[in-house]
């Protein structure tokens, strides 16, 4: 479980910072972004999230603000995976590497 929660963390960064590249190249490309290959590449990469972001929101939105909801999915999506990741190595005593590690570091906090 741990492994599944770890990578959908993982997806949903990649989501987010292709999310960020898609709108970084928006504003700068102008009206050539559709010939832009990294642009087009951003597209395809966020594309499944942008489909839902449309299926779940009323007709009465605007195209031009799916994107917004695409973010808040992602971010969801990234905050639920880290607690989940977090409730797993902290409640279920699993000796993964990855859970030493965060379990040192929420030591390390305490003691400062």
């Amino acid at each position: 479980m741990l492994l599944v929660v770890s990578i959908l963390k993982a997806f949903s960064e990649i989501l987010a910072f292709s999310l960020l590249g898609q709108g970084v190249l928006w504003l700068i490309a102008g009206k050539s972004r559709d010939t832009n290959v990294v642009y087009r590449m951003f597209s395809i990469i966020t594309r499944p999230v942008m489909r839902l972001a449309r299926l779940i929101t009323p007709r009465i939105v605007l195209d031009r603000h799916i994107w917004t909801i695409a973010v808040l999915i992602v971010f969801i999506v990234w905050v639920f995976a880290g607690y989940e990741k977090l409730n797993l190595c902290m409640t279920d005593g699993i000796d993964d590497p990855l859970c030493v590690e965060i379990k040192q570091g929420l030591e390390r906090r305490r003691e400062k």
